[in-house]
């Protein structure tokens, strides 16, 4: 039978965003609102996100080019597609139609009326949202308007099959988002609310950290993909390239 799982699949946090920046000028201000002018979707990259995404671009290219990936897929969002821009120009990736994919199922978990509040300005403006959050849990808190993890889980699913339907065999690289990568870990590791939460309240994922897969045909009925690294920062440690962690958005940790 043909291969059904990619021969490799990375995942990478997009650079640092000057959503990254406001948000974490707001938190250590105590303000209610992150100051960010533009939609979600088009924000864009700090000029240390560049630096980021180039640093990491440089790490993939000097792997042997049959080690390389072959495909990428990114978030439409402006942060995430410009960091894949970056890395694919840097590594010397395929530029050929179809080895640059953008899939609307990898965007950023959608915040809702919560959109751009730190954690004081939810209590201050919506008390029962935080509630609500704190008695459900992050994993099915829903706030109006916006998405739970189960939200982002179902359609990373999707994403998932597409993926594997496709490009079985190949070598894919994801960029994406904080909740893409863990989320996707819940998907590929079969993790439940338990396991993954804990991941998450082990820290941040650095922006530009590398969780990589690797093919195991031993691994489950008809093999599959095992964990090799996890928030990797050393391609950035390599060249001394600032790591940073500042979640998005406008829902607290």
């Amino acid at each position: 039978m043909p291969q059904g799982w990619p021969e490799r699949l990375w995942i990478v946090r997009h650079g640092e965003s000057a959503g990254n920046v406001a948000r974490a000028a707001a938190q250590a201000a105590r303000q209610a609102r992150i100051d960010i002018a533009e939609r979600d979707v088009d924000v864009p990259l700090s000029a240390l996100g560049e630096r980021q995404s180039c640093t990491l671009g440089r790490w993939f290219g000097r792997m042997p080019p049959t080690a390389r990936p072959d495909i990428v897929f990114s978030s439409p969002y402006r942060r995430a597609r410009h960091t894949a821009t970056l890395i694919r120009e840097q590594a010397s990736l395929s530029q050929e139609p179809g080895s640059f994919l953008l899939d609307e199922r990898l965007r950023e978990k959608e915040f809702g009326v919560l959109d751009r509040l730190t954690g004081h300005g939810i209590a201050q403006q919506y008390p029962e949202q935080a509630e609500f959050r704190h008695s459900l849990g992050k994993f099915y808190h829903r706030p109006p308007g916006g998405e739970s993890w189960c939200d982002v889980i179902l359609r990373l699913r999707s994403a998932l099959d597409s993926m594997c339907l496709r490009h079985g065999g190949r070598r894919v690289l994801i960029v994406g988002h904080q909740v893409v990568v863990l989320c996707l870990r819940y998907l590929l590791e079969g993790l439940t609310e338990e396991e993954i939460l804990a991941i998450d309240r082990e820290g941040d994922i650095v922006n530009c950290g590398v969780t990589e897969y690797v093919f195991d045909p031993g691994h489950g009925l008809d093999g599959g993909l095992v964990l090799r690294h996890y928030n990797l920062t050393a391609p950035l440690e390599l060249e001394d390239t600032p790591l940073t962690a500042q979640p998005h958005g406008g829902a607290p940790r």
